[in-house]
């Protein structure tokens, strides 16, 4: 029998919890090698204020900046206030109302979550621009000069956009804390005369008031590192100063100035979530049966029926069919040697990021359940603060670390008496996994997290006293177990992976262009059509989670 000591991992962790580690071991080293991985990228951006470059600032001063700071401040109003409003909205009406064809919205009001935002930006100018068939219908019906219609490239069709593909963060979270409240509570609150809105009010939205602000926060995260949407809409943030300033300017520098002001924006917004959340806990103590629904019966339930159904073609039937319909008109033109290899490199990326990621995530789980102290939370904790950092904050950190070190490793080569030339890990396929691995890390750690939560601590320890190894504990007891979380984890960082913009397309090597790279190009250009293929094949690939999540909120209700 082994012996138990402070060190061995059959402890049981609560032993130690909140504590400081009496002496490092292998866990220690690990989860901080990781976190540091995520620090560095962070440290880099924040260095760049060392070197400004005056020039480039005063022409941005004088031009862009009070624009930037305005357009990121109305699109993150905008849109929070939006998917607040829409999402838990939806979400009372399918937990708490009964009306025609409530069991079917339940799921279907969370398929917009499969389009990315890019892709859902240019099929709304593609349909609803001066040129587009909606517009051209109109004028043929009621003449020219005869009607009025908003203009999609402003601000409102921004946030719009982002509205409708970014509502599910707030539906899912808000529906699950609708669900869970208790039936004996909102049944007390009626007994007292409230109706539906007077429970909703005043019961049910307190309680669930810090799933709702978690979903917004999420969405606002995904707000702010957005770069394809704004950048299809023209309309000038933080993330396409950064672009413009490397690719512009040519100056990394001042791109990592500009991130450092973006990650300000993504800190100050999760804070605020975290104050919020600290000072708004509500505990429901009389959880009891299913929940009760108000029955909407007549014109109020078809009211209801007809609205969301409206909202369900806007926000995916309307945008998936006009893809159909783009793709088989460039298909003959798209569908080629070129496509396959768009695919093979989105593939290849979004794999060897799922199967890193994931790696990284299972360390991760056990540094955490191993070692619960203090040093391993806090290194766990940075490890994971890579899915609030926007991918083109990301890429700038991760490309001005590699090219010092690129450099340091020709000036150490040109002493030993060799001459290399060119970029060694910078514009690399490593260096792009890196930010894939840093971005995600938090996406792959919480299916795997759970999936070790549910593992009793007795089973390795009950293998280890009957003499097995670690690597066989491993193999015949945690990785049969935690499969599901481990598979999950995985198929959701390759999605992530295939559909992020930003990094890709700042970082990517020459000639390794993905679906995501195309989509931008052909939309930079107006090429609608041209971009409806490889934006239908992310749209199909990005229904992989939400068929997970759909099949999860079936087993809720």
């Amino acid at each position: 029998m082994h012996e138990i000591t402070p060190d061995n991992p059959i402890l049981r962790p609560e032993a130690r919890k909140g504590r400081l580690p009496g002496r490092l071991n292998k866990w220690h080293y690990a989860s901080g090698a990781l976190a540091l991985l995520v620090a560095i990228p962070l440290l880099v951006v924040f260095s760049g204020w060392l070197q400004p470059d005056t020039e480039i600032w005063s022409h941005l001063a004088e031009t862009l900046l009070n624009q930037l700071f305005i357009n990121t401040i109305k699109l993150v109003i905008g849109v929070g206030l939006g998917v607040t409003l829409l999402g838990v909205t939806l979400a009372w009406l399918t937990t708490r109302c009964d009306f025609p064809g409530r069991g079917l919205f339940d799921w279907m009001l969370m398929l917009p979550l499969a389009i990315p935002a890019y892709v859902m930006a240019f099929v709304a100018i593609g349909l609803l621009d001066f040129s587009g068939p909606v517009q051209t219908a109109l004028r043929s019906w009621l003449g020219v000069g005869h009607y009025w219609f908003p203009e999609i490239r402003s601000t409102g069709g921004v946030i719009a956009v982002m509205v409708l593909v970014l509502y599910p963060y707030v539906y899912m979270l808000a529906r699950t804390a609708f669900l869970t409240q208790g039936r004996s509570t909102l049944e007390a609150a009626q007994t007292l005369g409230y109706g539906p809105l007077e429970v909703f009010r005043r019961v049910a939205l307190p309680m669930a008031r810090p799933a709702i602000v978690a979903g917004t926060s999420l969405a606002l995260m995904e707000t702010l590192a957005d770069f394809g949407t704004v950048a299809t809409f023209n309309y000038d943030t933080f993330t396409t100063a950064i672009y413009k300033a490397w690719f512009g300017f040519f100056s990394l520098q001042t791109a990592s100035q500009l991130a450092s002001l973006l990650l300000l924006f993504v800190f100050i917004s999760l804070m605020t979530e975290r104050a919020t959340r600290r000072r708004a806990q509500y505990h429901d103590t009389m959880r009891s049966g299913k929940p009760t629904r108000f029955i909407l019966h007549g014109w109020r339930g078809w009211s209801i029926t007809a609205a969301l159904s409206l909202l369900f073609a806007i926000a995916f039937l309307i945008p998936f069919i006009q893809l159909c319909l783009w793709a088989m008109e460039s298909i003959s033109e798209e569908f080629d040697s070129r496509y396959f290899g768009l695919l093979y490199h989105t593939l290849l990326l979004g794999l060897l990021a799922a199967l890193l990621t994931s790696a990284c995530a299972l360390v991760l789980g056990f540094a955490r359940r191993y070692q619960r102290d203090r040093l391993t939370a806090f290194t766990v904790n940075i490890a994971n603060l890579g899915y609030a950092l926007p991918g083109s904050v990301l890429a700038v950190g991760i490309m001005i670390a590699l090219t010092q070190s690129d450099h340091f490793f020709h000036r150490l080569t040109g002493l030993l008496g060799y001459n290399t030339t060119g970029q060694i890990l910078g514009g690399s396929v490593f260096a792009l996994l890196i930010a894939y691995v840093i971005r995600f890390m938090a996406v792959a750690h919480g299916p795997v997290e759970t999936g070790l939560s549910r593992i009793r601590y007795s089973l390795p320890e009950a293998a280890r006293t009957l003499g097995a190894r670690p690597r066989e504990i491993l193999t015949r007891i945690y990785l049969p177990l935690i499969r599901p979380g481990l598979l999950t984890a995985m198929l959701l960082v390759l999605v992530d992976t295939m559909k992020e913009m930003p990094a890709t397309l700042l970082m990517r090597p020459f000639g390794w262009d993905t679906l995501a790279v195309r989509i931008y190009e052909m939309t930079s250009e107006g090429e609608w059509e041209r971009a409806a293929l490889p934006a239908i094949t992310l749209v199909l690939v990005g229904l992989l989670p939400v068929i997970l999540l759909v099949r999860k909120t079936l087993q809720d209700r």
